[in-house]
């Protein structure tokens, strides 16, 4: 537990927040202050405040913060990221990207919209809850990692793994990544595709290519397994998911010489998967079309998270109601994008997504507008004084 100093901004302004945050060149995974802009922010409301730094032998070490309101049940979790990625070319951006600058009612800067605005969209609801109501039913808490832009290896899933040690459980969680298409109100995420990363390697033996019965050419091999993989869909998808699908990322040979017949060829593939898939059939589903061709060769692969769904239940008609009474629309559920760190949350408690608009996120001068600022604010308000009588 850590004690913070007195924000120099108003915890209940989410713009001054949001620049305060933006203002710490937190590009993974580095800090740079902005889990003391959120401790500094939270400890005076009640919030008690616990950082925690992971580690692992080859990995960078990472920054996270845990700050819960109250103590009893249930647990309201909010979750998300300070880290961002890197700004790029800085002459490409009209302004400088943690400056944190307003122009024509819009904010600037590098994670204005993933993830930073949405977080102080949070503290804002949290501190204007506070300043109204006081006591939650329940608890609220923040869940921040500093290793989300990266590898994710130090951040969410270490702090699941901390909360789970200390008995603590965590009852809802919404992540505020930006999953609005063009405006506020237009998608929430109740899922997510999972991802699986395999590299496959088709051995034979070099040679002459003018001797080719005293090599063996792994090419033929690896054309005609790829072809077995690639040559029908994986599925047509489900109610909830788009369908599956496979995709080369990039064949390799590394031969420079136009007369050998090369060792061995290489091929990376990565699958974006529903519901009806795990890893593991994933796996076996490769092995066995691998199998089928026939020959020497490896498979490898890593894998950055399963699919998971939240059914259309409690959680999602709570964020769907508050979003389309601040806004006058109501958001489609969808399981659409890549990956976030709501996979590792799902084993814990039911998690959906909603945040800022993303038509900017990770490009140079990203940037919100303050109108989507106060409304993301006013939502998750919405959400926080009906958690406790809709979520138990």
């Amino acid at each position: 537990m850590t004690t913070a100093a007195a924000p120099s901004f108003d915890p209940c302004d989410p713009v001054g927040v949001a620049q305060a945050l933006i203002r710490c060149p937190s590009v993974t995974p580095e800090d740079g202050g902005a889990l003391g802009v959120l401790e500094a922010a939270l400890a005076p409301l009640g919030f008690v405040c616990h950082r925690l730094r992971f580690e692992e032998e080859g990995t960078a070490p990472v920054d996270n913060l845990y700050a819960r309101l109250g103590t009893e049940g249930p647990n309201f979790c909010f979750a998300g990221h300070t880290d961002v990625v890197p700004p790029g070319e800085l002459k490409g951006w009209s302004i400088d990207p943690f400056a944190a600058e307003i122009h024509n009612g819009r904010l600037y800067g590098r994670g204005a919209v993933d993830m930073k605005g949405a977080i102080a969209a949070f503290v804002a609801a949290a501190a204007r809850f506070v300043k109204e109501g006081g006591t939650p039913k329940g608890s609220i808490s923040l869940l921040i990692t500093g290793d989300e832009e990266g590898v994710a290896i130090n951040g969410t899933r270490k702090v699941l793994d901390w909360l789970q040690a200390k008995g603590e459980t965590l009852d809802a969680c919404v992540v505020g990544e930006p999953t609005n298409p063009k405006a506020l109100g237009d998608m929430i995420k109740i899922g997510r595709r999972g991802s699986m990363t395999a590299f496959l390697t088709v051995h034979g033996a070099q040679g002459h290519v003018a001797y080719p019965h005293l090599a063996d050419n792994p090419l033929p091999r690896l054309a005609r397994m790829l072809a077995a993989i690639t040559a029908e869909p994986l599925d047509a998808g489900t109610p909830h998911f788009q369908p599956s699908n496979l995709e080369l990322t990039t064949i390799d040979v590394g031969n420079p010489a136009h007369n050998v017949i090369p060792a061995q060829g290489k091929a990376t593939l990565n699958i974006r998967f529903n519901d009806l898939h795990t890893a593991d059939t994933l796996l076996a589903w490769l092995r066995e079309r691998l199998d089928r061709v026939g020959g020497s060769y490896e498979l490898d692969h890593f894998v950055s998270g399963d699919s998971f769904l939240t059914p259309p239940g409690p959680l999602t008609e709570l964020v769907a109601d508050a979003a389309e009474r601040v806004t006058g629309r109501r958001p489609e559920y969808s399981t659409t994008g890549g990956t976030s760190d709501a996979r590792f949350i799902k084993n814990f408690c039911p998690v959906v997504e909603f945040g800022l608009v993303g038509q900017t996120m990770h490009k140079v001068d990203e940037h919100t507008a303050l109108d989507d600022l106060t409304r993301l604010t006013d939502i998750y308000g919405e959400v926080l004084r009906n958690v406790f009588d809709r979520i138990g």
